[in-house]
């Protein structure tokens, strides 16, 4: 997809202020989803709030990635309603998630290794200047904005013309993650974003997600280290089985409340 940058949506500083912080930007409720015999989500209901780090723990299976792919387009669930931004949130695909303010950083990253940094940003939403009828790549103008979007997330990456594949793990991550907040996202989801860093890597990456929300974005944090969850997070939701079994306030809460309610031990 290409973009003319007279028209384009400029690389954010913050959010625009659709839903003030604080206030609910996602609400899912009752949402269920099954493949085959495989019930992967039972009537999950809970809600995101604007400006906030919101946590999704749980064992391996109990459906945290299922539902994070209903929230990001990937899969349609069968019931149930999913709202974002006070609209219905029934995203045929990811493009159509990302078109309404949801970005995902996968796992994999999905970075092309072999492209720079600033190609990796702008994939698929290149910026093209017109001469009549003929469109050209504006290299220019997508290589300054990558650099106003590094910039603006203060992340540790190289040269914008540096080629993915000789950044370390922290550097993908973080481009990852400027790519995901850079387009006027509202909500970022995050997969593990440090499941294969090193202490040091570990900690900037987590500066970074600080940074997302006190600009004003929502991130939705899948991770299995409780320290980081408690850490970070506003808000804590556990998923047991398929279903969610319970919310806390991280303030309010602790670690070991948190594994008893995904081994339930202790329930609601």
């Amino acid at each position: 997809m290409t973009t003319d940058p007279s028209t384009a949506k400029p690389a954010a500083t913050g959010i625009a202020d659709v839903t003030a912080v604080g206030e609910t930007l996602l609400e899912c409720e009752g949402v269920s989803l099954s493949f085959g015999s495989v019930r992967a989500l039972a009537d999950v209901s809970l809600t995101l709030r604007q400006g906030e780090i919101t946590a999704l723990v749980g064992d391996n299976g109990a459906g945290k990635s299922t539902l994070v792919r209903c929230f990001s387009g990937i899969h349609r669930p069968d019931s149930g309603r999913i709202t974002f931004n006070g609209r219905p949130g029934d995203f045929h695909s990811p493009e159509d998630a990302r078109e309404a303010g949801i970005e995902t950083v996968h796992q994999n990253l999905a970075l092309v290794e072999d492209l720079t940094v600033w190609q990796n940003l702008f994939l698929n939403r290149e910026l093209v200047r017109r001469l009549g009828p003929i469109a050209l790549l504006d290299r220019k103008a997508m290589q300054a904005r990558a650099q106003e979007m590094v910039s603006t997330l203060a992340v540790n990456v190289p040269a914008v013309k540096s080629r993915v594949r000789r950044l370390s793990g922290g550097q993908r991550q973080a481009v990852a993650i400027c790519r995901a907040s850079g387009f006027s996202s509202q909500l970022v989801i995050m997969d593990e974003p440090t499941a294969a860093l090193g202490v040091q890597e570990t900690e900037r990456v987590e500066e970074l997600i600080l940074k997302l929300r006190d600009d004003g974005h929502a991130v939705l944090l899948i991770s299995h280290n409780f320290a980081q969850v408690m850490r970070l997070s506003d808000q804590v939701w556990v998923m047991r089985a398929g279903r969610c079994v319970g919310g806390r306030r991280a303030p309010d809460t602790t670690g070991e409340e948190i594994v008893a309610l995904i081994t339930g031990a202790r329930t609601a």
